[in-house]
């Protein structure tokens, strides 16, 4: 398991620096390897994303990154979208609300699964900062998704 000098709070600053998300600076930022998920389980290959994951990544808080979710889209243009899945020391969302005062509610359970979250979002200027509390721990941050703004219409088609 790669251990990292940083918090999960710098963490979160350092990816946003890097933002249009590539395998590769989301590699060297991690000090990680990614590698490609194939998540269709079939002959087809998803045509629209690549989709890589990596090994447990520890921070210096003892939250632990149990995987790193990063999703680019195969035509140029798309920014990436990178999720953290997260494990180790609890962050509440008293804690959250420390470094991200301005969260709203984005999505709620729905009474299906333990696996439904809430998620609370900020909005920066760069795009969407969402952290996702799962129903079956639901006072752990379990996610942080950082999903950056991108012009539709100035994606090569």
């Amino acid at each position: 398991m790669t251990q990292l000098d940083m918090t999960l709070w710098q963490t979160i600053d350092v990816m946003v620096q890097q933002i249009p998300f590539t395998k590769t600076k989301v590699e060297n930022m991690l000090a990680t390897h990614l590698i490609e998920k194939d998540i269709d389980k079939g002959p087809i290959q998803s045509t629209a994303f690549q989709f890589y994951t990596s090994d447990p990544v520890k921070l210096a808080n003892g939250v632990v990154i149990n995987d790193v979710d990063l999703r680019i889209r195969r035509r140029p243009g798309h920014p990436g979208f990178l999720v953290l899945n997260l494990g180790g020391s609890c962050t509440t969302l008293d804690t959250v609300r420390e470094h991200y005062s301005d969260l709203r509610i984005t999505e709620h359970p729905h009474g299906h699964s333990l696996d439904e979250a809430t998620s609370y979002s900020a909005f920066p200027e760069w795009g969407k900062l969402s952290f996702g509390f799962l129903e079956r721990n639901r006072n752990c941050l379990a996610y942080v998704v950082l999903n950056p703004k991108y012009d539709a219409d100035n994606i090569a088609q």
